[in-house]
C-alpha cells in the first residue's frame, strides 16, 4: 500500500464517524468517539500486519512505527475524553431568602 493510499485510508477512517456529530448530544457523541477509538485500534492491527509483511531491503521504506505511534497518539486523545468526567450543568443560584 502506497504512503498516499495509505493516508488516504487513515483520513477516511477518521472522517467516517464525523458525520454524526455535528448535530449529536453528549450521549451519542460518545458513542461516536468510541466507535473511531474502536476503529483506530483495528486500524493500528492492520498497520502492524502490514510492517511484517513490508519488504525488507528497500531503499525507501515507509515508517509503521511513526504511522502507529501517530496513531496511538490520537486514540489516546480520544480516549482521555471519553474517560474525563462529564462536566457539571450549570445551576443557577438559589434565591435563599423567601419572605418580604
Amino acid at each position: 500500500m502506497s504512503s498516499l493510499t495509505m493516508r488516504r485510508f487513515i483520513a477516511m477512517a477518521c472522517i467516517a464517524g464525523l458525520p454524526g456529530l455535528v448535530h449529536a448530544d453528549a450521549d451519542s457523541e460518545r458513542e461516536a468517539l468510541a466507535r473511531i477509538s474502536y476503529e483506530l485500534q483495528q486500524l493500528q492491527a492492520q498497520i502492524a500486519e502490514a510492517s511484517k509483511q513490508a519488504p525488507s531491503g528497500q531503499r525507501v521504506r515507509f515508517r509503521y512505527d511513526w504511522l502507529l505511534r501517530d496513531l496511538a497518539l490520537v486514540r489516546q486523545g480520544v480516549d482521555e475524553h471519553l474517560d474525563a468526567p462529564e462536566q457539571p450543568r450549570p445551576v443557577p443560584p438559589l434565591r435563599g431568602d423567601y419572605r418580604q
